[in-house]
């Protein structure tokens, strides 16, 4: 029985962070590794920076050297079991062609996730949002 209502909290949480921000992204996926997205254009890849200091979110997007392109990444925190995840550091980048952001090292001991979006920056509808498993 709490395993399903883990897994029902844990599904709100995501459902209410994905809404959240219902401008950020046309479509939301979760992925393990980074290496599977580094050649598909307009698809961000996602990687942290941890130490005993804290922990930083990158993101960088492949895209054509003609495109405006955005990405933006952020890293999201969870004050306590089941609550929303809340961000609490974002950078974004805008710029012809591919593109990098990196967010300020966050030091809050919490549970993370990191996400980030990419895509053409005029054109909302093709954006896509990816996120990792929280750690």
């Amino acid at each position: 029985m709490r395993t399903r209502i883990a897994a029902v909290m844990m599904t709100v949480a995501g459902i209410a962070g994905l809404s959240a921000a219902p401008a950020m992204a046309a479509t939301a996926t979760s992925e393990a590794g980074t290496a599977a997205c580094a050649t598909v254009l307009n698809r961000p890849c996602i990687t942290h920076q941890a130490d005993s200091e804290g922990i930083v979110g990158i993101a960088q997007v492949n895209a054509d050297p003609n495109q405006l392109t955005m990405v933006q990444v952020e890293v999201r925190s969870q004050q306590a079991w089941g609550s929303p995840w809340e961000t609490v550091a974002s950078a974004t980048t805008v710029r012809l062609g591919s593109a990098q952001a990196v967010t300020p090292k966050v030091t809050a001991a919490a549970p993370h996730i990191i996400c980030a979006t990419a895509g053409p920056a005029l054109d909302a509808s093709k954006q896509v949002t990816t996120c990792t498993n929280p750690f």
